[in-house]
């Protein structure tokens, strides 16, 4: 919908500016978590002047980058004191449980942000144009950044999983994490239940940092590793659950229905496979974090995609589970969708 403008219903062309810049947001919130800055005014709302000396930067540069992270909805000001927004508060300030910004180190990575200086190129071939498969090629360093980067953005998301997976399932259960990464849905779904075994699947560097966590939440004698490809190693088995964590969206629907069948075939009957993924509506627009997904794995992958509900449905179907459910993460993008073997 076009901009409209202050005095009436004319379009303007603040959008494109809007847009043409929104690099500048990027830089900004990065540089501030650079600077350390919200934990400076975590200590008390404070003024350019004071801030600038906390931060050991130049008091004209805190003041311009304070005012454009107000302008950007991140802080708040008043009386030319800045103060953390209940946002900033929660996720920026590094004394939070629950800050996030150590993501900036994997989502700013210079390789995928240059990625999408050519984007005009990788629309025309329709994938990416990082070398190989791009960031899916066997042993991608990236992963290990994922791994100790992001926990703080994906913790949130474990309990509500590992509640809906569980749900209904006692006793004794062994567990495949597949492309475990941090491995910390495995370390919830073993942490709800005490009689859960889990196997861990990822790259050897990676799983290192999967069995440090698990070795931090007490229970790493529960928590074993299996090295390699999810496509090419044997999975063992029988398991009563499988999880499919930010996964299938890195491949095209084919290969995705694949690992699939691969998945059944190591699972006991009736047990439960679940994917958690960013799934958009059908109209695939919306909603937006979600919808908007699909343009990472344009840049990022050879054929991956953001699946609806009814393309993921089909690919576990083809793959011969039943009972597909979708059920959306609260208060996060993501939505875990389950089938039965």
């Amino acid at each position: 919908m076009p901009a409209a403008s202050p005095g009436g219903d004319h379009p303007t062309p603040a959008i494109v500016f809007e847009t043409l810049n929104a690099y500048q947001r990027t830089a900004a919130l990065r540089a501030a978590i650079e600077l350390d800055l919200f934990r400076a005014i975590g200590d008390a709302p404070a003024t350019a002047t004071e801030l600038a000396r906390r931060s050991a930067a130049s008091e004209r540069g805190i003041r311009i980058l304070c005012d454009f992270l107000v302008i950007s909805g991140i802080l708040a000001k008043e009386d030319g004191v800045y103060s953390h927004t209940p946002a900033s508060a929660a996720f920026l300030d590094p004394r939070s449980s629950s800050c996030v910004a150590s993501v900036v180190n994997f989502l700013s990575q210079p390789e995928l942000v240059a990625s999408a200086q050519g984007m005009a190129g990788i629309v025309r071939d329709g994938r990416t144009s990082l070398s190989g498969a791009g960031t899916v090629e066997p042993d991608h360093p990236i992963w290990v950044e994922f791994a100790r980067s992001m926990s703080p953005m994906m913790a949130p998301m474990t309990g509500p999983l590992g509640r809906i997976v569980l749900d209904g399932l006692h006793g004794p259960i062994r567990v495949l994490d597949i492309a475990a990464g941090h491995g910390l849905f495995g370390i919830e779904i073993a942490k709800q239940n005490h009689d859960a075994q889990v196997v861990a699947v990822d790259w050897a560097n990676v799983l290192k940092v999967a069995l440090e966590n698990a070795h931090e939440a007490g229970i790493a004698d529960r928590y074993d590793l299996l090295a390699g490809s999810a496509f090419e190693v044997d999975f063992g088995g029988p398991y009563d659950v499988v999880l499919l964590t930010n996964f299938l969206h890195h491949f095209d629907a084919p290969t995705c229905e694949g690992l699939l069948k691969k998945v059944r075939a190591a699972m006991k009957p009736g047990g439960r496979v679940a994917a958690l993924e960013f799934v958009p509506n059908e109209d695939r627009v919306t909603p937006p974090m979600a919808a908007a997904f699909s343009l990472t794995m344009l840049l990022t992958t050879a054929a991956g995609d953001a699946y609806t509900f009814s393309e993921l449905a089909s690919m576990f179907g083809n793959a011969g589970f039943t009972g597909i459910t979708s059920h959306p993460v609260p208060r996060a993008p993501h939505t875990v969708v389950m089938g039965v073997a």
